[in-house]
C-alpha cells in the first residue's frame, strides 16, 4: 500500500513537472520542427497603380484607395532554424478608380480586378520569445487577372510579374497558429494595353481619352492578412 502510494506519488510529481516545462516553453513548442506544414489566409487589400501619361497637360492617378479582399493557402518547407520556403495560391479581389485632372465631366474611371497571384517567398524568423515569434518576409511571382474586361476603356494585360515583401509575427495558441501579416507587392511589367493594340474601332471618342492620356500602368499593393497555421 505505501508503494503504491510512493508510485502515486512520484506519477503525479512527474506529471506536474511535464506540464510545467510545456508551460515555461509556451504554446506548441514543437510545431516550428514540422518539415511541411499547411494553412490558411483570410485578409484585406488596397490596390494601386503606378500612373505615367502621355503629356503633362492631362494627368492621371489612383488618389483614392479602396478596400478589397482576399483568400488563400498557405504551404510551407522548413529549410533552416530561421528559414522557411513558402508558397502562397491567393484569390484578391478588388477595384481602382483613375482619376484625370484638371477635372471636368466624367473624370474618372473604375477597373475591376481579381488577381490569382502565385507567389513564392523566403521567410526568415527571429527567436521565439514565448509564445511571439516576429518574422520578415519577400518573394516574388506572377499574377493572373481573371476579369479582364475587353469592353472597358482602359484594359489590363492579364499577366502581370511582381515583387513582394513584408513583417508578420507568429502567435502560438493552443492548438494553431495566428500569424498578423502585413505585406507589399510592387509589379514589373507595363499591364496597360493602349488603343493600337485593341480592337476600339467600336469604342466611342469620349471613352477613349481615357486611355489616350495613359502610356504605362504599373500595379501596387498592400495586403493585410491573417494566416492560420
Amino acid at each position: 500500500m505505501i508503494n503504491a502510494l510512493k508510485k502515486t506519488t512520484l506519477l503525479a510529481f512527474f506529471m506536474i513537472g511535464l506540464n510545467f516545462t510545456a508551460r515555461s516553453q509556451g504554446n506548441l513548442p514543437y510545431v516550428d520542427d514540422n518539415l511541411i506544414h499547411f494553412g490558411f489566409s483570410l485578409g484585406i487589400n488596397t490596390m494601386d497603380f503606378g500612373v505615367r501619361t502621355t503629356s503633362d497637360s492631362v494627368g492621371a492617378r489612383v488618389s483614392t484607395l479602396r478596400p478589397g479582399f482576399s483568400v488563400g493557402i498557405i504551404s510551407d518547407l522548413r529549410l533552416s532554424r530561421y528559414l522557411n520556403l513558402r508558397f502562397t495560391p491567393t484569390l484578391h479581389f478588388a477595384d481602382r478608380q483613375i482619376n484625370y485632372f484638371p477635372k471636368g465631366k466624367n473624370d474618372s474611371i473604375s477597373i475591376t480586378s481579381i488577381p490569382i497571384s502565385l507567389p513564392v517567398y523566403l521567410k526568415y524568423s527571429a527567436e521565439r520569445k514565448g509564445n511571439f515569434r516576429p518574422y520578415l518576409i519577400g518573394g516574388g511571382g506572377v499574377a493572373i487577372d481573371l476579369a479582364t474586361n475587353k469592353e472597358n476603356p482602359v484594359l489590363l494585360k492579364p499577366m502581370n510579374l511582381f515583387a513582394e515583401f513584408g513583417v508578420g509575427c507568429d502567435i502560438y495558441f493552443l492548438f494553431f497558429k495566428l500569424c498578423p501579416e502585413l505585406k507589399y507587392s510592387i509589379g514589373f511589367n507595363n499591364v496597360f494595353v493602349p488603343l493600337d493594340q485593341r480592337n476600339a474601332a467600336q469604342m466611342a471618342a469620349d471613352k477613349k481619352r481615357y486611355s489616350l492620356a495613359i502610356s504605362r500602368l504599373t500595379s501596387r499593393m498592400f495586403t493585410l492578412t491573417f494566416n492560420f497555421e
